[in-house]
């Protein structure tokens, strides 16, 4: 293992030990400002040339450009905090132990890695006496994995204060070999945007009774009627986004016969829009609103009919579609099952950035210039949520792209077991980072 290697295993290890997990409704900022002191330590150049703000354990670094830019700021960004890790892992979650070429750890993938990278290439600039054009800032939330509100109140603070980025960059896609299942080549999947995010609790409610004497339609029974027809029809439209069809004919020239119906989706949407979710669930969300139901509740006893049950349903809602008119349609099948709709946790709803614009070609030559594996740089549209979406009201370019290369399993680790990430992908992580922040 080269020297630079070993040093980046090393304190991108420490990262990893230090636990920070966030859970909803209990998040404790001093946990976080712990980690803040282990940030300080292992980047010390960068923080020396911030101005360091605090919001009650989220941070934002600004560093402050010469000026020679007339240009607004740009901000890259990575959360700090991290889910739990229960289940039987190969290897500790916290120790961050190197084993089979790879780090194994909670929040390797999700997020550690982004913000380790962006911070060390930030301090090896620092370190050299470079100093960016224009102003960037570091943001860093303890919030992401729980409801957003250290980008919340970021986000506030800018728009309290007359800030407007250019630009914004923060996790998403990644850099993976056949990323939809049929293309052989390897993609740097780059998100330019993000589906609404809503939590919905559908209710059934009746006069209750005793179980020994049933009628028809009881709550749990028209919720899982309810239940049964969503899952069975089509409740929401499909439409191929301009974003969607670019990045197909992008994928198009890997994917052999397939690739030609792929790579002309103006002339054959109608038979992709079929096709897709078919082919498998991530290539069908990428064109509808989805609804995937994940919590329930019925009576407090297993000898009585519930006066109310209820079931959650997280719904991603299209750009297309959107959330309102997504919601309209689940209510005309609920109102079939005299079924009440209790939006929760509305969603907060983010444009896409443009993928011919300034934002994504600079990333597109980062990748091109620091990560000779990839084949293709490929806009695309997430189906989970970020970060991001909060800065919408503050930036109109939006980029989502973490520059490490993983596999399938890694990718599948994230908010599961084994999270890992291999010691080959940190070097080039840093040196995109470095190039990004040369030349924004």
């Amino acid at each position: 293992m080269s020297e630079r290697k070993e040093t980046y295993v090393n304190n991108f290890s420490r990262m990893i030990r230090f636990e920070t997990v966030s859970e909803e409704g209990n998040v404790n900022p001093e946990k976080f400002r712990k980690f803040h002191e282990v940030l300080r330590e292992l980047f010390p150049n960068i923080f020396a040339a911030c101005e360091f703000m605090d919001f009650e354990g989220s941070i934002l670094l600004k560093w402050k450009g010469n000026g020679s830019a007339d240009k607004l700021p740009v901000m890259f960004m990575n959360h700090m905090d991290v889910v739990s890790a229960e289940g039987e892992w190969l290897h500790d979650p916290f120790a961050a132990e190197v084993a089979d070429g790879v780090i194994w750890g909670r929040g390797t993938v999700d997020t550690k890695c982004g913000l380790w990278a962006m911070l060390q290439a930030a301090d090896e600039l620092a370190a050299e006496g470079f100093v960016p054009d224009r102003d960037i800032y570091f943001e860093s939330a303890c919030t992401e994995e729980t409801f957003g509100e250290g980008a919340i109140a970021i986000s506030q603070w800018m728009l309290d204060n007359g800030i407007r980025l250019d630009m914004t960059f923060d996790e998403g896609g990644m850099v993976m070999y056949d990323p939809i299942g049929g293309a052989k080549g390897t993609f740097a999947m780059v998100g330019v945007g993000e589906k609404g995010c809503s939590n919905i609790r559908f209710i059934a409610r009746s006069d209750g009774g005793h179980a020994s004497t049933p009628g028809r339609n009881t709550p749990l029974a028209r919720l899982g009627k309810f239940m049964a027809y969503v899952d069975r029809h089509n409740v929401f439209d499909r439409e191929m986004s301009p974003t969607i069809k670019e990045m197909f004919r992008r994928i198009a020239p890997y994917m052999g016969k397939v690739g030609k119906v792929i790579g002309s989706p103006e002339k054959y949407e109608l038979v992709l829009n079929n096709i897709l979710p078919k082919l498998s669930n991530t290539a069908g969300a990428l064109i509808k609103t989805t609804l995937a139901f994940t919590m329930a509740k019925g009576a407090e006893s297993s000898n009585a009919l519930p006066t109310e049950a209820w079931v959650v349903g997280n719904m991603r809602s299209s750009h297309h579609q959107g959330e309102k008119a997504s919601l309209k349609a689940l209510s005309r099948i609920a109102d079939r099952y005299d079924i009440e709709i209790d939006v929760f946790d509305p969603a907060v709803e983010s444009r896409l950035t443009d993928f011919n614009g300034e934002a994504f070609r600079l990333v597109e030559q980062a990748v091109k210039a620091t990560l000779p594996n990839v084949d293709e740089v490929v806009p695309y549209i997430m189906t989970g949520a970020s970060d991001s979406r909060f800065y919408d009201r503050v930036c109109d370019q939006c980029i989502r792209f973490l520059p490490f290369t993983i596999t399938e399993q890694q990718m599948e680790s994230i908010h599961g077991l084994n999270e890992n990430i291999g010691v080959d992908t940190l070097e080039p992580a840093v040196d995109w980072y470095k190039f990004m922040m040369k030349r924004v």
